[in-house]
């Protein structure tokens, strides 16, 4: 286990899933972990993580009497730009006062930048309702910690890569992606690496919100052909926006609408390395079993 990571009481990570499940692991206790379905609640516990089925907007939670921290990995629910999931995880968390408290947002909270800078600092303009309910979120766990003088963390945290969370199917299948000129920078973070972030925000004394990524802005097409080389695949074809508009996802097609350089300025608070692309793309086609072809 982690040094201190939850040696004043019971982190209780809410929402665990692929990231959740590796931070349990790393922490190696003593933890809670609360997840959706009583399939997963059982796996985990398989797993040697202890696990309750539970619905976070329902107003009934397992709240530790030695609770300790909480994660919230969970996604947004409900109508248009506000968090009532959250809302009612936060009623429902009672008169606790746990050491801290925090909350995995995304940069798709400073919306589309027209291609410009964004930091800590930047005022965010979400640009659809799940960015708005992002940012409404972490405006309600702020709020909340407030009033009880717990230490709060805010994540922004760009896409999300590691094992099995690779576009490997859409390679294999001869999707293309959108040409770079087309679309701004990307950022991306291997889950390790918020794990690791993570870590430290529960043992250290980090507070307020920080942004993570990689520090690699790549687009989308540099990202997906680089990863095409590593594993041996067929280099995606390029294409324009109107042909994009045919064949893309409607998700992906607003992930690629939103166009910012995202820089953070308080990432050495946390004392973490971040590993580049290369090395994250090895790490994962390894994990999974997979070679990679060298180049």
């Amino acid at each position: 286990m982690e040094t201190g990571a939850t040696s004043t009481g019971i982190c209780l990570i809410a929402g665990c899933g692929y990231v959740g499940t590796r931070l349990a692991r790393r922490l190696g206790g003593p933890v809670l972990a609360l997840v959706r379905t009583a399939a997963s609640a059982e796996a985990l516990c398989r797993a040697g993580i202890p696990a309750q089925a539970v619905d976070l907007g329902g107003g009934d939670l397992p709240v530790p009497g030695d609770l300790g921290a909480v994660v919230y990995l969970a996604p947004p629910g409900g109508e248009g730009g506000f968090d009532d999931r959250l809302r009612a995880f936060l009623a429902a968390l009672g008169g606790v006062r746990p050491r801290m408290f925090l909350y995995a947002s995304t940069t798709g909270v400073y919306g589309d930048a027209g291609g410009a800078e964004v930091d800590e600092a930047t005022p965010p303009t979400p640009g659809n309702d799940r960015a708005r309910q992002r940012l409404d979120a972490e405006r309600q766990a702020q709020a909340w910690c407030a009033a009880r003088g717990v230490r709060w963390v805010v994540f922004r945290v760009a896409a999300i890569y590691g094992p099995h969370r690779l576009p490997l199917e859409r390679l294999r299948r001869g999707e293309p992606v959108l040409r770079p000129e087309d679309t701004g920078p990307g950022h991306r973070i291997h889950v390790d690496d918020l794990v690791a972030a993570c870590t430290a925000a529960l043992t250290g004394t980090a507070e307020g919100i920080f942004n993570l990524m990689d520090g690699f802005p790549w687009s989308v097409a540099e990202f997906t052909e680089r990863l095409a080389a590593i594993a041996g695949l067929p280099v995606p074809r390029r294409i324009g926006w109107a042909e994009a508009e045919r064949v893309l996802s409607p998700g992906l097609l607003a992930f690629l609408r939103d166009r910012r350089r995202v820089r953070s300025h308080r990432l050495a608070e946390l004392g973490i390395s971040r590993r580049p692309p290369d090395t994250g793309i090895r790490d994962s086609l390894r994990e999974m079993g997979l070679s990679s072809a060298g180049r």
